[in-house]
């Protein structure tokens, strides 16, 4: 294509807002637009040079302007350009649509630091991050729609007959993704998951993008997103899991001052995964990443618990200090 017939080009900023309270992990969603369907979506805004200097001040207005949330930790996660991604079945023939490449963020906040009222007078709401993905959750062991729902549904996509073949297959993908046959769990790969699901048409994402004309599900696979928000929200997830092994930013969603059974039931949510209650406890002191503060919680009623806060000087004493957790037991 000729320099002076290239489609113009918009740049959005995605973000990926996660707290935790109650031992759930959320993503903050805001209500629907105009002609971008009934779904969720996270907070988005374009990006105006005239205005900001930079894309992360530029994503902080927005996110400002539609949630009343003023952001702390914030990082960048990915670029989003895949064509008709944002508008279905928009292929920009003759170049009259602008094509919109989104630039995701995470964001990490704590839910009680800002004001609650003004967030619902916004329309936004926390979402649950294992209403989006349900089949993360192992808190309580394995998910049961991993084998009632999904592989049966999987595998034999995965032995259908494919013009292009990849390398590698299909089904060497699904083994390492979802961990079948030698293949542990890995917590990690959120996003190599929600990836095969919309490949093998059973998000209902698919179906938006007219990938196929049905999921053939009885029930969705959790709840989608509009456009292609749940990917950029599985991004974030995925890197959130690994970031909290070499970065104490599990520290940005807690109180000030916490019980160790806090720290432990966050980093679970976070994860996914049930943690032995003792491992942690020698995990967190052998990381040194907190110290006592000498006060203690009676807030569960039981034998008052010693508070700990974060221990910032590990950051000058460390070049990557995280938890890092053991594989699945």
């Amino acid at each position: 294509m000729e320099p002076g017939r290239l489609p113009p080009l918009r740049i959005g900023l995605d973000a990926a807002i996660v707290a935790v309270t109650h031992r759930t992990p959320s993503i903050l969603a805001v209500p629907e637009v105009p002609g971008a369907g009934p779904a969720d979506g996270l907070p988005f805004g374009p990006f105006d040079p005239v205005r900001h200097r930079t894309f992360e001040a530029s994503l902080r207005d927005s996110v400002e302007s539609q949630t009343a949330l003023n952001l702390g930790y914030v990082e960048q996660l990915y670029t989003f350009g895949d064509r008709g991604r944002h508008m279905p079945g928009d292929d920009l023939h003759g170049g009259e649509k602008p094509h919109l490449v989104s630039v995701g963020y995470l964001a990490l906040t704590r839910a009680d630091a800002e004001n609650p009222e003004a967030l619902a007078a916004t329309g936004a709401r926390w979402r649950d991050w294992y209403e989006l993905f349900p089949w993360e959750d192992w808190r309580e062991g394995r998910p049961a729609m991993l084998d009632t729902a999904i592989l049966p549904r999987l595998l034999p996509w995965a032995e259908e007959p494919v013009a292009r073949p990849r390398n590698p297959s299909r089904m060497a993908r699904i083994r390492l993704a979802f961990g079948l046959n030698d293949f542990p769990w890995d917590e990690e790969r959120v996003l190599d998951r929600y990836e095969l699901l919309y490949e093998a048409g059973l998000l209902a994402e698919a179906v938006a993008d007219q990938r196929v004309a049905t999921t053939g599900l009885e029930s969705p696979l959790g709840r989608a997103m509009r456009f292609d928000h749940r990917r950029i929200a599985a991004t974030a997830v995925q890197r959130l899991r690994a970031k909290i092994k070499y970065r104490p930013v599990i520290f940005e969603l807690m109180q000030p001052e916490f019980t160790l059974t806090d720290l432990q039931t966050t980093v679970e949510a976070i994860s996914g995964r049930h943690l032995h209650k003792q491992n942690f406890r020698r995990l967190v002191e052998g990381a040194e990443l907190v110290e006592p503060t000498g006060a203690t919680s009676s807030a569960t009623g039981g034998r008052p618990a010693a508070l700990y806060r974060f221990r910032a000087k590990i950051l000058e004493e460390r070049p990557a200090p995280g938890l890092r957790l053991g594989g699945r037991g």
